[in-house]
């Protein structure tokens, strides 16, 4: 989302060897593991290796898997990751994630199928559910919301299964209200939020996603109030005034107040 950018990208093989140094030092064992934006499809692969592993180590390992690929601008989708991680993503990443979040339009890639309704998101969602994983959150979309034009959907689906063999399916819909700026870090903000959430609330997806969806409202509504008085009356803010307040959203991180609700479908 920036016009320059420095530094290195790492490879698979220098994650493997950051990964062995924990190995040799017996600090490989985790409770989660999240991952977002990946541009290479053999350190995606080595991913999965290791989640498998850390799994091994210890079978409540949580992965939440943000499968970065691609956005939607004014209604038309492109990737912006080369297009041999789709396979990558599709047939070995989300099959071993326990939560993703991808947003309308790769869930739409990840399944191959177009999302025109929310009969369609709910639909798409119980595909991703038969790939492999019980919570599936569709982090935004372009569908009408109730509440009108002004407000951004965002969809969830959590799948359990009783000790019986019986699934219950909890769907979920969250309206937030649209804020007029393009932010970079937005995604990355979100899944970090709902591991930290769905953490707390395991069994109460309603609850981790208004929280979650709350405090995403409060920082951006902090960096849009802060965004304007930087860039000076009448003035559009630039990249640099639109980065994200986290510090100082500290509060509303740890503990947001709700202002978003969520409706149980």
């Amino acid at each position: 989302g920036y016009a320059h950018w420095k530094g290195q990208v790492l490879n698979s093989d220098e994650l493997h060897e950051l990964y062995e140094g924990l190995k040799l030092n017996k600090v490989n064992r985790y409770d989660y593991v999240l991952t977002g934006y990946t541009r290479d499809t053999s350190f995606l692969a080595m991913v999965v290796d290791i989640v498998q592993e850390l799994k091994q180590q210890n079978p409540n390992l949580v992965y939440v898997c943000d499968p970065v690929m691609g956005d939607k601008w004014n209604g038309e989708g492109s990737m912006y990751v080369p297009k041999d991680l789709l396979p990558v993503y599709r047939d070995k990443v989300v099959p071993v994630a326990d939560i993703i979040t991808p947003n309308q339009f790769e869930a739409e890639l990840l399944t191959g199928r177009k999302i025109y309704t929310e009969k369609d998101a709910l639909e798409v969602m119980d595909m991703l559910h038969a790939m492999g994983p019980e919570t599936v959150v569709i982090t935004s979309s372009d569908l009408q919301a109730p509440l009108g034009n002004d407000y951004l959907i965002a969809l969830g689906s959590h799948r359990k299964t009783k000790a019986d063999g019986t699934r219950i399916t909890q769907r979920i819909r969250v309206e937030s209200p649209k804020v007029d700026a393009v932010f970079v870090g937005t995604g990355d903000l979100f899944a970090a939020m709902l591991l930290a959430w769905t953490h707390k609330h395991p069994n109460n997806l309603k609850v981790a996603c208004e929280k979650t969806v709350s405090a995403m409202q409060h920082v951006l509504q902090r960096t849009i109030k802060s965004a304007k008085v930087q860039a000076g009356e009448g003035n559009k803010p630039n990249s640099a005034h639109l980065e994200l307040r986290m510090v100082q959203s500290k509060k509303d991180i740890e503990n947001p107040e709700i202002i978003v609700k969520a409706t149980v479908l």
